[in-house]
């Protein structure tokens, strides 16, 4: 009797072990097949950008519109293709839901429902096409010619506005100290040169937080990607930079409060066109929330990211007519080329009396021409 209980004892266990592998291989197939997933993952897809042209600015930061003829883009011209389960479309939405709302890989795996390393590995290959179409998504400068009527036309033959701001960046520990700003903030030094219109022209980033302005401008300079500044062309900048100005925006006003002298019409009207390139940093964190807080990735994939951002927002301000980020913006917030021999272009930055002598005429010309006015 005791022989028989144990074999029957053995029976039940090899049954229940031999039901609950089986149970666990049904699971397991009805859970990685993606045919069973693929209807959720369309509609969710759907849901964000097909079904009307505010939903899709709000989760992707642009309309339908700019959303197909960014995939176009990509696929056309940066070469990126659909692989066996997920199109170019899928792909692309992935990336915009993590930059524009900073969103983490395991939260993206459970709204799109795909495995952790398959966000991964779109995200990368989106943001690899994005940074091969610098060269299509970067504007040219434009000089201000006499035709200007508004607040630029005091300057001609400016090319826009440059500066640098900060980005907050996660480092290796031995790393902090290089990169961290007189704030006590981890970041990266980003410099941004813009033109009138709030496009970038050219963007560099990688420096250390704890780098001078002036030294990442030189680096720039000094680089074969840098636009090249032809004499007679300028960008404006603050005084942060050499032969920069010093300025204060909120001084001037009505009444008792309008410039009583050259140099202070000069620096009005400077700061009021200089002012273009702090609205288009900002414009850019508050469209691209993985800008504004720090990222686990490797600081080489981070700066890479900080890259693309401003390439997407170039893209985005061409194709809307109106930007409806740019209205939420305070109106005074103020926080590869060809090798010609025959252009005599800048190469330096060091400070210049003739600069100094240039601009002083140019504000006594800029006075006398709005007193005359007057």
């Amino acid at each position: 009797m005791l022989e028989s209980f144990f074999l029957v004892n053995l029976l039940i266990r090899r049954n229940c072990n031999r039901s609950r592998n089986q149970l666990v291989r049904r699971t397991r197939g009805i859970r990685y097949v993606m045919a069973n997933r693929i209807p959720k993952q369309v509609e969710h897809l759907n849901d964000l950008i097909a079904i009307s042209d505010v939903d899709c600015s709000e989760n992707l930061r642009m309309t339908r519109g700019a959303f197909v003829r960014l995939c176009f883009l990509l696929r056309h011209v940066g070469g990126l293709t659909d692989s066996r389960y997920e199109s170019v479309s899928n792909k692309v939405v992935l990336f915009l839901s993590v930059i524009a709302h900073h969103k983490k890989i395991r939260v993206v795996k459970f709204d799109f429902m795909r495995s952790g390393q398959t966000v991964s590995k779109h995200i990368h290959d989106v943001l690899n096409v994005v940074l091969k179409l610098h060269n299509i998504l970067l504007v040219s400068p434009e000089p201000v010619d006499a035709s200007c009527t508004n607040g630029w036309k005091w300057f001609k033959g400016c090319l826009g506005a440059l500066d640098d701001t900060y980005i907050k960046v996660k480092v290796a520990e031995t790393d902090k100290s290089r990169y961290r700003t007189r704030k006590c903030d981890i970041t990266v030094n980003v410099l941004g040169v813009c033109d009138r219109n709030m496009k970038f022209i050219y963007v560099l980033s990688g420096w250390e937080g704890s780098t001078a302005d002036c030294r990442v401008l030189r680096d720039a300079v000094n680089r074969r990607a840098m636009v090249n500044v032809l004499a007679g062309n300028f960008y404006l900048c603050d005084n942060g930079y050499t032969n920069g100005v010093r300025y204060h925006l909120n001084e001037w006003g009505e009444g008792s409060s309008v410039p009583q002298n050259s140099q202070e019409f000069f620096n009005m009207n400077y700061s009021k066109a200089r002012n273009v390139i702090e609205r288009t940093f900002g414009l850019l964190k508050k469209r691209w929330a993985i800008l504004r807080s720090q990222t686990f990735c490797d600081i080489k994939i981070q700066n890479r990211v900080i890259m693309a951002c401003a390439l997407l927002h170039n893209f985005i301000r061409s194709e809307l007519s109106i930007d409806p980020l740019e209205e939420l913006l305070d109106e005074e917030s103020d926080e590869e080329h060809e090798d010609d021999l025959d252009l005599d272009y800048i190469d330096v930055v060091e400070a210049s009396q003739a600069w100094f002598d240039w601009r002083d005429n140019l504000a006594c010309s800029m006075f006398n021409g709005w007193r005359g006015l007057n």
